[in-house]
């Protein structure tokens, strides 16, 4: 295919040939026989999107499942009404996603009880690492004597006694592929080597996949341990993996970093989140030379609940950006999609702006300009925070976007997405 006319974001205007990787570039190329032609005057082309951290078969799970988050339901009565009229699953359980203790306070398979119907229910805490699960839920699990019905995501002992369906992924890739998103790192960690190689292959998914797993590890305040995370981040980078490491908290990303100072980084490593940055781990984090992949499309996302729960003078640390690329911190963003809304182009306008659902700034100083927030999005898989360039041998994933790039930029809009292509095909057309 030719691509006629495209317009880069440094204004240039070119021609461009792909296949499955692009072949040429330049002013006026002469078309070859037979060859499709696509005319895109006075459209921008960009290399694809690539989401950095994405959880693909929770996002297709969502699809079924009731939203429970304070936007969703609002307070205990709201939870209730949800939940009595939530579909049952095929599987005999009804499946509620989002929850926040703003809602209900802290909940429990007791406080479940009350509010859910008598079958099996479960609900997924919006950090993606909890489950609460009610007492008719546990006993159809076999943990009938359980205390408290709280289970985490990754302990397979009780997720994997849950009966298994093929989750079909094609809405969730076409849902991505019209946001012009053409790749995305999958972050669910304990993947089995089967678990990787299925989801890589899987035909109803048009973006290149990648997966985080087995460097994906989830670091919890209540057992950090720096000696068993040192032997562990050793042991993967043993087996030629970079690690991963899930960090929400303050606790959690100085361990991390301890952890990786003493077992020692390689290419690829990277924090994920980073949702706290203390000013006094900022040098160390860019000393250690990992890759910080996070997500501000939380501050327009739930940066009411961080005003409300986090003290004034702690809000600086939330999701930074601008302080870490300053410092010199590699940096990439992504949507955590399902636990964040999976459209990118939201989080770089919430990169930019910074301002909460009532329009409160929070974090002015981490704001970054549009190209950046754009760019961030522009890394490959295997080196998120450098943005890829549309020449000769590079991946022939593109976007077509309506609009000149100073529209692109002033707008940051996912209907500004006229095409997508991958491997030189397209994936979706508006």
């Amino acid at each position: 295919m030719l691509i006629r006319g495209a317009t880069l974001l440094d204004g240039t205007v070119t021609d461009i040939r792909v296949a499955e990787t692009i072949t040429a570039v330049g002013a006026d190329l002469e078309t070859v026989s037979g060859e499709q032609v696509y005319d895109v005057y006075g459209r921008t082309v960009i290399p694809g999107l690539h989401d950095h951290h994405v959880h693909l078969h929770s996002a297709a799970a969502a699809l079924t499942s009731v939203r429970v988050g304070p936007d969703d339901v609002g307070d205990r009565m709201g939870l209730a009404a949800a939940l009595a009229r939530a579909p049952i699953g095929d599987d005999g359980w009804i499946r509620a996603v989002g929850y926040h203790e703003a809602v209900a306070g802290p909940l429990d398979r007791a406080l479940l009880d009350e509010l859910s119907p008598p079958v099996p229910v479960r609900v997924q805490h919006r950090s993606g690492v909890l489950w609460t699960v009610n007492t008719a839920g546990l006993a159809r699990l076999g943990l009938t004597g359980h205390p408290d019905g709280r289970l985490r995501s990754a302990d397979h002992g009780w997720s994997n006694t849950l009966p298994r369906a093929a989750i079909p992924l094609g809405q969730i890739s076409h849902r991505l592929a019209a946001f012009g998103v053409t790749g995305v790192t999958d972050a669910t960690p304990d993947l089995d080597p089967a678990d990787v190689a299925a989801l890589v292959a899987d035909t109803e998914v048009r973006q290149r996949v990648t997966c985080l797993a087995p460097g994906k590890r989830i670091l919890h305040d209540t057992d950090l341990d720096l000696d068993a995370l040192t032997e562990w981040i050793a042991a993967r980078h043993d087996d030629g993996v970079p690690v991963a490491l899930h960090c929400v908290t303050a606790a959690q990303l100085v361990v991390a970093l301890a952890a990786l100072a003493a077992a020692g980084t390689r290419p690829g490593d990277r924090i994920e989140h980073a949702a706290v940055v203390p000013d006094d781990t900022i040098a160390v984090l860019a000393a250690s030379g990992v890759t910080v992949v996070t997500q501000s499309n939380f501050v327009a996302e739930r940066g009411d609940q961080y005003l409300d729960d986090v003290p004034a003078d702690e809000h600086h640390e939330l999701w930074r950006l601008a302080s870490l690329v300053k410092a010199g911190v590699p940096v990439a963003l992504s949507t955590d999609t399902p636990f964040g809304d999976g459209d990118p182009w939201a989080a770089m306008r919430a990169a930019v702006a910074r301002t909460t659902g009532s329009g409160v700034v929070l974090g002015r100083d981490e704001r970054v300009s549009p190209r950046e927030a754009l760019t961030m999005f522009l890394g490959a898989a295997e080196n998120p925070a450098r943005a890829r360039a549309i020449r000769p041998g590079e991946p022939a994933d593109l976007v077509v976007l309506d609009g000149s790039p100073a529209d692109i930029l002033d707008a940051l809009e996912a209907d500004l997405v006229a095409a997508t292509l991958v491997a030189g095909r397209p994936v979706f057309e508006r």
